[in-house]
């Protein structure tokens, strides 16, 4: 039987408490010093590198570099795109002294770095032949939130931002979906998140875009969250900025834009899509661990035994636990670790030259021959990535219901978290009142569902444009 830790609260008690008890026990971070920091810990930070790892290749097929930009940003120059900072102004933080010397322009922690961006192009660029620009980084970024939670929501994270300057509106559209492209399949390959791709609304889009596109995944409560943005700008950077190029027909023309990216909420998304009771249930790809080898003691038979499987295993991220810590503690360790499979050696197993196998996801356990260890485990995480992606699948199924009336829409409200898919005139006005009166807010307008909608709004009566999905969110 695998055994609970006593410090994790059910999930189904108390959500809340039990991500937290999650994200401790597990020892991905410890809070930082400052109001909504946070120390990543060893653990927590090897997630978030593999998760670098995969989109960084994948950034790279697209022929995007890596690049970096400061962290300090005039005042003067984010005001010049006011759209912008009017939608970052209340997360802004501000440098305003050196020492005692009082600055004589304030500077602003970067929120975001599209001003930046905006001002290195326009030097950058002269003719068509510059463009397009492809650029990506890795850094952090500071937004002064209210209310923080680990990964989720805290004042300093970290994230690829990436900026793209292009010669004509419809490369840089068709950028903008390529990488919503790459999105989708990290979120459903690597972090096997099943995800709705879509378009935000006027309310929700990000600030100075004019489309922003999405990727929506549900969690284990019924809460959505947002797992990663694309945005395109048309001109409105170019403009301000003054990024001009000198065309085919030898004509200065504005260039066009998107930016894009994916934070260390992700992290955030996979505890509270596949974690349980007994802690966190990694996915395969990005487990900083893959597999754990646990002798039932220190000796050097059972050692010789684990290194040889940990050879055999040589494709795989393998670590033997050889502390001195006892062997039930070390089981309960892989558990709240997530780590996908954990193979147990002991002495009446290798009378048989044997061991035992165990997957996070269902606990089964198997006993396997040690010359068949490697075909198991490649078996095995087929069957756990396949498990965590049908699992998270039939979670939003289950819980994404079709509404057409308000009244109906907040009576279920009452009961429980729901993805509800519903007509909606797209009124900025109207999707306020509905966020003031039931915390809700639209996630996206899906691409996967026909938008010849017939109705009228669920919300006002007014003849509907789209189909959105509405949910609480993180």
């Amino acid at each position: 039987m695998s055994r609970k830790l006593e410090k994790i609260t059910p999930r189904d008690e108390n959500f809340a408490q039990w991500y937290t008890d999650i994200v401790v026990n597990a020892d991905l971070i410890s809070y930082g010093p400052a109001k909504g920091t946070m120390i990543f810990k060893p653990y927590g930070y090897a997630i978030w590198e593999n998760i670098q790892k995969y989109l960084d290749q994948k950034f790279k097929e697209l022929k995007v570099t890596n690049v970096y930009f400061p962290l300090l940003i005039p005042k003067s120059l984010f005001d010049k795109e006011k759209e912008h900072i009017e939608g970052f102004s209340p997360e802004i933080a501000t440098v305003t002294k050196v020492g005692d010397k009082k600055l004589e322009e304030e500077l602003y922690i970067r929120p975001t770095s599209e001003v930046l961006f905006g001002t290195f192009f326009a030097k950058e660029i002269q003719g068509y032949r510059d463009l397009p620009l492809l650029y990506n980084q890795w850094v952090n970024v500071l937004r002064w939130e209210k209310t923080t939670r680990p990964f989720l929501r805290t004042s300093e994270f970290l994230w690829q931002e990436g900026h793209t300057i292009h010669a004509n509106a419809q490369e840089a559209k068709d950028f903008t979906l390529k990488i919503l492209d790459v999105y989708s399949k990290f979120a459903e390959e690597a972090l096997l998140l099943p995800v709705i791709r879509g378009q935000k609304t006027e309310r929700e889009k990000f600030a100075g875009a004019l489309e922003t596109y999405t990727i929506e995944s549900l969690m284990y409560d019924g809460q959505a969250l947002q797992c990663g943005t694309s945005h395109y700008f048309g001109q409105n950077f170019a403009k301000p900025f003054d990024i001009k190029f000198t065309n085919q027909d030898n004509q200065l023309e504005y260039a066009y834009s998107t930016s894009w990216g994916v934070s260390t909420r992700t992290i955030g998304a996979i505890i509270m899509t596949h974690g349980d009771d007994h802690g966190l249930v990694l996915p395969p790809m990005i487990a900083p661990t893959q597999v754990m080898i646990v002798p039932v003691k220190n000796d050097d038979t059972l050692l010789t035994v684990a290194e040889q499987i940990k050879k055999q295993l040589g494709n795989f991220r393998v670590v033997i636990d050889e502390s001195e810590k006892s062997f039930g503690y070390k089981l309960a360790n892989a558990e709240i670790k997530g780590i996908p499979v954990r193979i147990e050696i002991g002495p009446r197993d290798l009378e048989q030259e044997s061991v035992i196998i165990t997957r996070r996801d269902t606990f089964e356990k198997v006993q396997v021959k040690i010359s068949e260890v490697l075909a198991t485990v490649n078996k095995l995480f087929t069957e756990i990535s396949a498990n965590l992606f049908n699992r998270a699948l039939a979670n939003r199924q289950q819980r994404t219901i079709k509404v057409n009336s308000y009244e109906e829409y907040k009576e279920i409200l009452k009961q429980k978290n729901a993805l509800f898919l519903v007509p909606f005139c797209g009124a900025l006005a109207c999707e306020n009142i509905i966020k003031e009166e039931t915390q809700t807010v639209s996630r996206c307008i899906p691409f996967d569902i026909s938008q010849d909608v017939s109705e009228q709004c669920f919300r006002c009566d007014n003849p509907a444009q789209y189909l959105v999905y509405f949910a609480r969110a993180y």
